[in-house]
């Protein structure tokens, strides 16, 4: 079975108490049960303090949330649990924050999630380069139909080239995305697969564009679940700024992350057009670049229900019609 991996994936070290922000703060820090039993059978003061602060909710064991912060959050910005115990000690979700594992079944892709500030930055402004492979033993089979996952990771391939590819602006190149993404969505419900013409398309593109707002796109955001107030006041205060380079690995980043999850459930367009709208949102919202797309991942991505909302309002929208993405992406042209 083969493993892939960002090349920066192995070297990633949480910056701890120099961290701008903090996983152990805003979020609510959910305990798995194995855990949760040794934390409940800790003795001394610290098992006391633990037993004090889980609670049960919905069938789930969390940290009860303390003005904002686990309460095993120290002054310091460090954990108390990791620096009594060790980091063997924390419970799962603490020990693979940030990182990302996609299992399916024949092969795993691993990643790093853009909701921590360190990997925010590694994303946007480390150099392009290869992913890192290796084989383990395993002859496991993927849940999936062999031929649609072909089809995912062909356009997917295709989908990050066009991100590459420097030839058109930032905006154009997320405008041909999106409606690259129209013709994979077709070739995976078994069209016949075509060659795209990023010219054509771009005319295309101008035809269908449309009077699209900043405001209209921020209102869905604020309509959403806000976990902090910092979002809250970006999304009502927003500066759109220009298109950076960086966008166009902020839109690989979605690409990698969401687009062959579509093997689940077919819908490969509303995940591409994920991708367009947060790239769009982060634009709408302005200031520095790696900041913005950290606190949208903290407040989009790491909440399933602003997730499932997000793929549900794809298509259904009306503030994230084609026409209208496409006049926000191609404004200025």
């Amino acid at each position: 079975m083969r493993i892939s991996r960002p090349a920066y994936f192995d070297r990633f070290r949480c910056l701890g108490g120099s961290c701008p922000d903090s996983c152990c703060k805003d979020w609510e820090v959910q305990i798995d049960e194995d855990t949760a039993r040794q934390y409940r059978a800790l003795p001394g003061e610290l098992g006391e303090r633990l037993r004090q602060a889980m609670v049960r909710e919905d069938g789930r064991t969390v940290m009860a949330n303390c003005h904002g912060r686990c309460p095993m959050w120290r002054a310091d910005g460090l954990c108390r649990i990791q620096a009594e115990l060790g980091e063997q000690a924390l419970s799962r979700v603490c020990r693979e924050f940030p990182r990302l594992t996609h299992d399916y079944g024949d092969f795993v892709e691993l990643g790093l999630e853009l909701s921590c500030p360190e990997v925010a930055r590694w994303i946007l402004t480390e150099p392009a380069q290869p992913e890192l492979y290796r084989e383990v033993p395993g002859t496991e089979t993927g849940d999936y139909d062999p031929l649609d996952m072909a089809v995912l990771r062909r356009t997917r391939a295709r989908a990050l080239a066009l991100l590459e590819d420097r030839t058109y602006g930032v905006g154009e190149t997320l405008a041909l995305l999106l409606l690259y993404g129209c013709q994979a969505q077709a070739e995976l419900d078994g069209g016949e697969e075509m060659p795209f013409q990023p010219e054509k398309a771009l005319k295309e593109a101008a035809e269908l564009a449309g009077p699209g707002t900043w405001e209209g796109l921020l209102e869905v955001f604020r309509g959403l679940e806000i976990l902090t107030k910092a979002w809250e006041q970006r999304l009502n205060a927003p500066e759109p700024g220009d298109w950076q380079e960086e966008y166009r690995a902020l839109a690989g980043y979605f690409v990698r992350r969401y687009w062959l999850q579509a093997v689940s459930d077919y819908d490969l367009y509303s995940r591409v057009k994920l991708a367009v709208i947060s790239c769009l949102t982060v634009r709408a919202l302005g200031g520095d670049l790696p900041g913005t797309a950290q606190l949208y991942s903290k407040e989009i991505e790491n909440s399933p229900d602003n997730v499932e909302a997000l793929l549900d309002g794809a298509c259904t929208c009306p503030a994230f019609r084609d026409d209208l993405l496409l006049g926000l992406l191609l404004e200025n042209r």
